[in-house]
């Protein structure tokens, strides 16, 4: 187990979802709630930033480890509430893999769709009357 990198993606998560915190409340200050803008600021604003780092990191030698478990693991993980799966969907595009990419992505929005769906479910069925 290698604790230094535990710990910079403990404390990258924290800035992260604390960031993810103060960008949803100041887009619901400015915006509204129409949509849940925060969330999908954050979504597209760590995707492209993942995308961006995973390039930007590679060759960069053994120090790279570190970066990546802070800046893409920590605070991208807390930041954003998918761009590991985007990040995921790039790599298998990179690889030449695109019907993978392409399954591995409907199974997850499909799938995570129906999961939320049967969770909300669930918690009804369960809720005390």
């Amino acid at each position: 187990m290698n604790w230094t990198l535990l710990w910079l993606v403990m404390a990258g998560g924290a800035l992260g979802a604390g960031g993810r915190h103060l960008i949803g409340a100041w887009l619901l200050r400015q915006i509204g709630d129409g949509l849940p803008w925060g969330t999908l600021a954050v979504n597209l604003l760590g995707s492209l930033a993942a995308g961006f780092l995973l390039i930007w990191l590679e060759g960069r030698g053994p120090g790279a480890a570190y970066a990546r478990a802070f800046l893409v693991v920590g605070v991208l993980g807390g930041l954003t509430t998918y761009s590991a799966l985007m990040l995921e969907c790039l790599l298998y595009a990179r690889t030449a893999k695109p019907g993978v990419m392409l399954g591995y992505l409907a199974i997850t929005l499909v799938g995570g769709l129906a999961l939320v769906w049967a969770g909300a479910r669930l918690a009804t069925w369960l809720r005390p009357v």
